[in-house]
């Protein structure tokens, strides 16, 4: 069956490449509450808008059929599971793992769009 849209992955990468950015900038918001976890807060910031950085690259190169990117971004969001489920747990985390255990299971439903025939 052939999805009329894949762009759908595109904006969801965008989606949380943005929540990404949001939460990264919280983290940085927070450096001037507590001045002793200043370095804690932000290398969290720098890793989320890293983060942010990589969905960013994966929503412009996804729709391409290129077998490495579709497998790397399906380990990458993998990870991005594992490593939030292992650490402190809230809603915002339950949102994120929310959002890209969709952005797999997008990449799953149209395999066959984004994958090279």
């Amino acid at each position: 069956m052939k999805y009329a849209t894949p762009a759908i992955v595109r904006y969801l990468f965008v989606i949380a490449a943005i929540e990404l950015v949001i939460f990264g900038a919280g983290s940085m918001m927070r450096v001037a509450d507590n001045p002793d976890m200043k370095n804690i807060y932000i290398s969290y910031a720098v890793l989320m808008f890293g983060d942010a950085i990589a969905m960013l690259i994966f929503s412009f190169y996804i729709h391409r059929q290129i077998k490495a990117v579709y497998g790397s971004a399906v380990i990458f969001l993998s990870l991005n599971i594992i490593l939030t489920i292992f650490d402190q747990f809230g809603l915002i985390d339950i949102l994120f793992v929310f959002l890209n255990a969709m952005i797999l299971t997008a990449l799953y439903i149209l395999r066959k769009e984004l994958l090279p025939q």
